[in-house]
């Protein structure tokens, strides 16, 4: 298996054997079924290297990222490095690997959990745009989940760290987690089109808010799907697109952009007047207060006024 072959121990080095890039293994990032992704230092440079037995895998990623690159789109996933094969010392076996920008930032909940929920439209409407143009390439995320994605420290810029899900559009989804996978919740094939990675982004919603996976039960999935939205305050303001993409019924990523960037205008609209609402309350009670202040002025020199004549006709009265 996979996993098994590639765990290299702390201080192992690649060396490519075509562009003799060497690569001195510091910690293992991360293992699936197609690949082990580990931190590396090349030089003074420290990258993230992807290390399979399978050619196909290899190459199907880097073609991504290439084109990725050649659009200037790279902000979803790192930059290319270096692409080349290896062959083990000890067992003369070849492997395929590439080398990648490593990005240095929070995975996408952790951010969250440290700078506020008030991120997941901001961050996720950039993710939108990343996605936007790989489906306009022809291909389709699959395997969207925050696992793979990394907000850069940099400048607050999602990023993916894993493109081994990337799949042609029309094809079979080669590779998923089942929480964020419509398929596992019997709401939709596992076709590689824009509508699959726009259920996974519902889905990275509802995670976000409730950490914990939960599993599909018997019955209608939608429904519970459903309910758990309404039952939080923070998915349930998101309601209408979240279900919108649950369903399926968001046929390109333009459209769900569109109904986040109409909720997020409704909530700015809901605080402007809320703003517009305070300092006019707080006008009326100032208000109030000096009407309040100047009756008392009034009542005090009436009273005066009322003292002082009573005053004059007791001294009137004495003089007579």
């Amino acid at each position: 298996m996979m996993n098994r072959i590639c765990k290299l121990p702390r201080g192992s080095t690649i060396t490519g054997k075509w562009h003799k890039g060497s690569y001195i293994i510091l910690k293992s990032l991360g293992h699936g079924a197609n690949g082990t992704v580990y931190l590396c230092q090349s030089g003074s440079s420290k990258v993230a290297l992807k290390i399979s037995e399978n050619n196909h895998t290899i190459t199907s990623e880097v073609n991504v990222l290439r084109k990725l690159m050649k659009v200037q789109s790279a902000s979803l996933g790192p930059y290319l490095v270096d692409v080349d094969d290896w062959i083990q010392p000890q067992t003369k076996k070849r492997y395929f690997f590439y080398a990648m920008e490593y990005i240095e930032g929070s995975q996408f909940i952790t951010f969250l959990e440290a700078n506020g929920l008030e991120w997941t439209d901001i961050l996720v409407l950039q993710l939108l745009r990343s996605l936007g143009t790989l489906h306009s390439m022809g291909w389709v995320f699959g395997d969207l989940k925050p696992d793979n994605l990394i907000v850069s420290s940099r400048s607050y810029r999602i990023r993916c760290i894993d493109l081994g899900g990337t799949t042609l559009l029309g094809r079979s989804i080669k590779e998923f987690t089942e929480f964020f996978d419509r398929g596992y919740w019997d709401l939709g094939t596992r076709k590689a089109e824009p509508s699959y990675d726009l259920f996974s982004v519902s889905m990275i919603y509802v995670n976000v808010v409730y950490k914990q996976r939960f599993q599909k039960v018997e019955g209608n999935n939608f429904h519970r799907l459903k309910a758990m939205i309404e039952g939080h305050p923070f998915l349930q303001k998101r309601k209408t697109f979240l279900l919108r993409s649950l369903e399926g019924n968001y046929l390109s990523v333009e459209e769900m952009k569109h109904d986040i960037l109409a909720f997020q205008s409704s909530q700015f609209t809901t605080n402007q007047n809320k703003k517009k609402t305070k300092p006019t309350t707080v006008h009326s009670r100032v208000k109030r207060r000096k009407k309040k202040k100047w009756g008392l002025i009034f009542e005090s020199f009436l009273l005066a006024a009322i003292v002082g004549l009573l005053y004059v006709g007791y001294v009137f009265h004495q003089l007579l």
